[in-house]
């Protein structure tokens, strides 16, 4: 059993949960909890660290998995939640290429694509990620500028679906829009001045366009989509944010598909 955080595994691990670069360097990402560690695909699998408790209680689910025991304080260090479940796993990340994601081919059922630029909150690329399994999204286009998809609150808040969600980013999602309008793709904005996204048949390739949660999506970019669209909103609210958005958009276009 580890009991030392100068353990260099641990330090390793510190310095992954701590640091994109870090992440980026080793090409891996971490994965807490019970529900997460019992998802990973075994050929991402790098190693799991558990406490002997965890270990006990959930014994069948370390078959053909690498793993070391570690103590409690050990395990408080190296996660990133107050209440941790006990196990955290080092996970190889997966590279999806822009032209599989966006499937240009249109080798897929009819492509449903989210695309977001420079969304800023874990918990928002957390659940739009979620959601899009949960709606039949077939894959998500981020800007550059977009949070880190491996930061651990994004990945704890996809509660495993970023494991079957494909995602990428790309250097100028306005030109991949473009690309995409070219392609046959109908592409929306969210926008504030936009018509009611009832009025639109999503049945063909679509493309639903998020921006920040301040200040939404740049000129150049709502501005290449074949139409802008709103959430029809009552009382004084003006928006719904990036998350919620794009939950209603996505199961919009889900309802129409499955009508």
């Amino acid at each position: 059993m580890i009991t030392s955080t100068g353990n260099q595994k641990i330090k390793n691990i510190m310095k992954c949960k701590k640091s994109a670069r870090e992440r980026n360097k080793e090409d891996v990402f971490l994965v807490e909890g019970v529900r997460m560690f019992a998802e990973i695909p075994e050929e991402m699998h790098v190693e799991t660290f558990a406490t002997e408790d965890f270990y006990e209680k959930n014994t069948q689910l370390f078959e053909h998995r690498v793993f070391e025991l570690v103590s409690g304080h050990v395990m408080e260090a190296i996660t990133d939640t107050k209440t941790p479940q006990g196990v955290v796993s080092i996970v190889k990340r997966y590279h999806y290429m822009p032209e599989s994601v966006t499937d240009l081919a249109m080798q897929k059922t009819t492509p449903l694509i989210m695309a977001l630029e420079n969304l800023q909150d874990p918990g928002n690329l957390g659940t739009i990620i979620r959601t899009a399994e949960g709606a039949g999204v077939t894959g998500i286009l981020m800007s550059r500028d977009t949070v880190d998809v491996y930061n651990p609150k994004v990945v704890r808040a996809t509660m495993g679906s970023i494991f079957r969600v494909p995602f990428c980013y790309v250097d100028n999602l306005t030109e991949w829009i473009q690309k995409l309008n070219q392609s046959g793709y109908q592409t929306y904005s969210a926008h504030l001045q936009g018509t009611s996204f009832y009025d639109f048949d999503y049945q063909n390739p679509t493309v639903f366009c998020i921006g920040n949660e301040g200040n939404g999506l740049t000129d150049a970019l709502s501005g290449m989509t074949n139409h802008k669209i709103r959430i029809p909103m009552m009382g004084s609210v003006e928006s719904l944010n990036a998350a919620t958005a794009s939950t209603v958009l996505m199961y919009e276009a889900m309802r129409q598909r499955n009508s």
